[in-house]
């Protein structure tokens, strides 16, 4: 989550001086990231929907796992966990 709140103080610093020197900022309007929003929650429709008409439940693990990595991106510590993941090493394959 801080990384999360750093990226947004980051982009109002920026748009501070945007504003500062009369700039209009490169990022699209904000009805085209409503949009982009609903292209995400939409594209996950379908999977909620085929769940459901195969009669298997919908509970909140399998929302975590199959919607909530596509809708938020992997939150940092998810990068942290598969990074923690020991591979065997050649050397210890026999």
């Amino acid at each position: 989550m801080k990384i999360y709140l750093i990226s947004l103080g980051a982009g109002l610093l920026v748009g501070a001086i945007y504003s500062l020197l009369n700039v209009r900022s490169p990022a699209p309007p904000v009805i085209a990231l409503v949009g982009l929003l609903g292209i995400l929650i939409g594209e996950q429709t379908m999977p909620l929907v085929r769940h459901v008409m195969a009669g298997q439940s919908v509970n909140l693990s399998w929302f975590n796992k199959q919607c909530r990595p596509h809708l938020f991106g992997r939150l940092p510590k998810c990068a942290d966990t598969a990074a923690s993941v020991k591979t065997p090493s050649a050397g210890n394959a026999g």
